[in-house]
Parts: C-alpha cells; sequence; structure tokens
C-alpha cells in the first residue's frame, strides 16, 4: 500500500551564505491534501517552498542541509536529474508569468521540454490541462491566441495549466492569488479543491482566510522555525502556542 505520505523534510536548514533562512525544518505533505504555509513576510515560507523542487539551486550562495524525500527518495542525492524531477513537482508561482506566444504553446511548452513532438499528444495534453484548469471552455477557441491577452486570473490558470500538462504529482503554489482580484481567487480556490483529487498541493498564502478555505493542513513559519503543524481547523481554533494565536489573529504579521 502506498504510503500516506507523499513528501516529507527532515531537519532542512537554507543557508544564504552565513545567514540561516531556515532552522531544522521537519514537515510530512500527505497525498491528496492541500498544505498551506502560513507566516508574516521574510519567515522562511517561499524559500522552503523553493527548496521541494531544488528552484533554489539556481541561489549561488544558497546552501541546502538536511533531507527532502519525495516516495522516500531523497531529492538532493547526486543521481537525481532535477529536469525531471520538477516535472514531478510543478510550481505556479505568485504573478501569473505566461511566455509571450500563444495559449496552445503556453500549456504546451513542458511536454515540448520532454521532447513530446507528435501533435494529436501534444493536443490532448494541452487540452486535458486546460480542462483541470478550468480554463477550456473560455479559450478552447482562442488556442493560436497570444496568452497575454488573457485577464490576470485566466493567466494564472493558464500557468497552472503548464504545470499540470507534465503530469505533475505534486504541485507547489507561492501566494498564487495575491495579485489577482476576489472572482478570480474564488475560481483558483475551487480550482485548488478540485485538483487534491490528483495531486498533492502545498502552497503559500498570506491569506489567513484562504488558508482555512483551502487547506487540510496548516503550518506556521516564524523567523525561519516551524513553529507548529496540524489540522487546518484546529491550527485556527486551538493553536498550541502563543505565536501562533497572535499570528492567526492578527496581532501581529
Amino acid at each position: 500500500m502506498d504510503s500516506p505520505i507523499k513528501m516529507s523534510t527532515i531537519n532542512l536548514d537554507f543557508y544564504y551564505g552565513k545567514f540561516q533562512a531556515l532552522q531544522h525544518i521537519s514537515l510530512d505533505f500527505a497525498r491528496n491534501q492541500v498544505t498551506a504555509l502560513i507566516g508574516p513576510s521574510g519567515c522562511g515560507k517561499s524559500t522552503f517552498l523553493r527548496c521541494l523542487n531544488r528552484m533554489n539551486d539556481l541561489i549561488l550562495i544558497g546552501r541546502v542541509e538536511g533531507k527532502i524525500l519525495l516516495d522516500n527518495e531523497d531529492i538532493y542525492a547526486s543521481n537525481v536529474d532535477v529536469v525531471s524531477l520538477r516535472s514531478r513537482i510543478g510550481m505556479v508561482f505568485q504573478k501569473p508569468n505566461p511566455f509571450p506566444k500563444t495559449i496552445f504553446e503556453n500549456a504546451a511548452y513542458g511536454l515540448r521540454i520532454k521532447g513530446i513532438k507528435n501533435k494529436n499528444t501534444l493536443s490532448e495534453h494541452v487540452e486535458n490541462s486546460l480542462k483541470q484548469s478550468a480554463l477550456w471552455n473560455e479559450v478552447k477557441d482562442r488556442l493560436n491566441e497570444s496568452a497575454l491577452g488573457l485577464s490576470g486570473g485566466q493567466q494564472q490558470r493558464l500557468c497552472i495549466a503548464r504545470a499540470l500538462a507534465v503530469e505533475p504529482e505534486v504541485l507547489l503554489m507561492d501566494e498564487p492569488c495575491s495579485a489577482l482580484d476576489p472572482i478570480a481567487t474564488q475560481k483558483i480556490e475551487e480550482l485548488i479543491q478540485e485538483l487534491k483529487a490528483n495531486y498533492t498541493i502545498i502552497t503559500v498564502t498570506h491569506n489567513m482566510q484562504q488558508a482555512a478555505r483551502i487547506s487540510d493542513t496548516t503550518a506556521f513559519f516564524y523567523m525561519g522555525k516551524l513553529i507548529e503543524t496540524g489540522n487546518t481547523d484546529i491550527i485556527f481554533t486551538r493553536p498550541r502556542y502563543k505565536e501562533t494565536e497572535d499570528y492567526i489573529t492578527g496581532r501581529f504579521g
């Protein structure tokens, strides 16, 4: 039987040069659940998220210590192919960042990188990913138009489709709604709830109400440390630590 845990970090430390941004973070992520990472600005949430698909490899002065396991295998092991790892762990950023290409080519981008050239295969994957991201009905007659002509909310759903097209197992989202209006935000939140049937989702959010609405588990970060984690309802109603309670109730942040 598959383990209920899809990903784990074990005593994860991250340094920017001499500055330690993350301290001994041990956290499990359950399959087919949404985990929200919350905490004030600068507490290490986005740094942590970027460790999970080795995005921080791109930082010259960055250094990782500890372990990150995906299906019980260390993603920082020397034999890991980072490109294939990033197709297993997709990422959606804070601001929608479609490429200056057509809607179709945006959704097909990762597939082409993987070497898929067959037009029927590409079309099938693109259609599936656009359906999964609740965008297909809005764009199916405009696939050859520029993605830059879409609204902000549509662009963000296209970025989600682009991540889903390569069939990842985990989806990382770094404040995916912070640049969107309330109606677009609601669509993305509904989408996250639907997607967890097929994916393990880890999202950073500044919005307490959003974390309460969309997540099964919440992890509270403060000053580079994981203060507490648990069932979202319990974290929001009966947190164990005063820092968590103070943050959730708006005393700081």
